[in-house]
């Protein structure tokens, strides 16, 4: 028997037991508002999605067509809408999670306004995204699943008891709109202790899968713009263990932790780490600094000095007391950060990149599983990105190495619109199209998600509505081009009575008041102009 069925048998029996006083609750309906809130609590959801993802990283691990995607979210109706196109397009929400974006966040959330990716904003407002997506993903099944149950009600009273036995079949098998969602923690947000504190606010709020990045937390800088300055990795492994031991206090005992690093363009460190030997990691972090030989000649006030391999040497300090590290070392910083990351509680990595480019990722990723031979990463297809430039110029390149003539294009132009129907452009375009795919087999890649796409999104449909509606087309512009497209295409919200509660407050009013209800889907709602 179904939760569903046997939920109906326990309030029956439990209705029985109360006596004459509860002679007017229906055991259904209450079943029913019980399948329809089936997560009570934040940590119901991190602990679900904790072992969908688990179970995903292990098919991947077997199969690495088998990787997962998400798209960026900076509200509750966006993630829901996600989902339910999802579930509309593709019958399933399999390996397709929700995104995070501490960038986001800052831009649309706080209170301040508009800021930049810098953790300036209230890092409470991370966990309450969380919570609001859950939020709306929740009601997503109570609306999906209030529609079962009216259907259900309409063939049960026609005697289509066929029907009937299809849509309990429905309601029975139901797949919530509910996945994991990476959640973007920037650098912390302070100490380590600040780390675990604000960690375990998202975590009650639903989160299973926490992004932390090697950043100063007060120099925090997006991760595609200049003057990243990264932490010795001993602070860095204190914070992935706060959020393991937040985690692990709320039991979610399968919480993912994904370790970003942005060293590969981050070349700048506030402070020397702490070392006690040569060669161990304080060491290790140190050795990648640009520095000069201290001789008595060239000291100075206030120098800085450090012992390296028996001589005394000077690391080059900037006027804003920051220390510089050696050019070309960004790719050997990036590979011991993702070592000892995952060596120290990380299960997942995020390789912040300038570019996306497979073979670049994947001679990283080689490196790391000479010693981790399971590594895997989390990666940003970001907008931040100029995709159409870069892949058009990886094809010129590729063509040019070839001894292909190219004599027919400007290099530094390749983004504009005369080229869009040569074969450099439908190549490039080919391999957007499949770099998805070919990163996950060849660069260890496991989730792709993008950070910011409904950021882009609504800019251009909010452009291009503003442009037909305040000019000649009217309200043809909204109409044609919004409105009719809705309804044609099937999407749900051209409902948006019912996208709101509408329908579901009516169900309620019925299980509440019987037939003095007062519902509001009678005939005069013109939300019935939409069949």
């Amino acid at each position: 028997m179904s939760n569903y069925l046997n939920d109906i048998d326990a309030i029956a029996s439990l209705k029985a037991a109360q006596g004459s006083s509860w002679e007017a609750i229906n055991p259904e309906y209450a079943a029913r508002m019980k399948a329809q809130n089936r997560f009570k609590t934040g940590l119901d959801i991190a602990r679900y999605t904790a072992k969908i993802m688990r179970e995903d990283m292990a098919a991947y691990d077997a199969d690495t067509a088998k990787y997962t995607q998400s798209l960026g979210c900076w509200h509750g109706f966006i993630g829901q809408q996600k989902m339910i196109s999802i579930k509309k397009h593709f019958n399933s929400t399999d390996r397709r999670y929700l995104y995070l974006s501490g960038w986001m966040v800052a831009a649309l959330r706080s209170e301040f306004g508009p800021l930049p990716d810098q953790s300036m904003h209230e890092k409470t407002s991370v966990a309450g995204l969380i919570e609001e997506l859950y939020t709306f993903l929740r009601q997503a099944d109570a609306r999906e699943l209030g529609g079962l149950f009216r259907d259900m009600d309409s063939a049960r009273k026609a005697g289509e008891t066929s029907k009937e036995a299809d849509l309990q079949s429905q309601i029975e098998n139901h797949q919530t709109h509910i996945v994991p969602i990476i959640a973007d923690i920037d650098a912390g947000f302070g100490n380590a202790e600040a780390t675990y504190l604000l960690a375990k606010k998202m975590i009650e709020a639903g989160a299973c899968c926490i992004q932390l990045e090697n950043q100063v937390s007060d120099e925090k800088q997006c991760g595609h713009q200049d003057g990243k300055v990264t932490v010795p990795h001993e602070d860095f492994l204190a914070k992935i263990r706060a959020v393991r031991y937040a985690f692990l206090e709320l039991g979610v005992d399968d919480g993912v932790i994904v370790a970003r690093t942005d060293s590969l363009g981050a070349g700048l460190t506030k402070q020397l780490a702490v070392t006690q030997q040569p060669g161990d990691l304080g060491d290790q972090y140190n050795s990648f600094l640009d520095v000069e030989e201290i001789t008595q000649e060239n000291m100075s006030n206030g120098d800085v000095i450090i012992n390296r391999n028996g001589k005394l040497v000077r690391p080059k300090r900037l006027p804003s007391n920051l220390f510089q590290f050696r050019q070309g070392t960004g790719v050997d910083r990036v590979v011991l950060d993702c070592i000892t990351s995952l060596q120290n509680g990380a299960d997942l990595l995020w390789i912040e990149t300038e570019k996306p480019h497979v073979g670049q990722i994947a001679e990283m990723v080689n490196k790391i599983r000479e010693t981790c031979p399971n590594a895997k990463l989390v990666y940003n297809n970001s907008p931040s990105f100029n995709w159409t430039l870069n892949f058009r110029q990886q094809v010129f390149d590729a063509w040019s190495e070839e001894g292909k003539d190219v004599s027919a294009f400007d290099r530094a132009q390749l983004m504009s619109a005369e080229y869009d129907e040569t074969e450099l452009a439908q190549i490039a375009d080919e391999k957007i199209r499949t770099f998805q795919a070919d990163a996950a087999r060849e660069a260890g890649i496991f989730h792709h998600l993008i950070t910011l796409p409904t950021y882009h999104t609504a800019a251009l449909s909010t452009d291009n509505l503003a442009k037909e509606y305040f000019g000649d087309q009217g309200m043809l512009g909204y109409v044609a081009n919004v409105q009719r497209k809705e309804i044609r295409q099937g999407i749900a919200c051209v409902k948006h009575q019912n996208m709101a509660g509408s329908d579901m407050g009516d169900d309620h009013k019925e299980y509440f008041s019987g037939d003095a209800a007062l519902k509001a889907a009678g005939d005069d709602n013109t939300m019935n102009q939409f069949g």
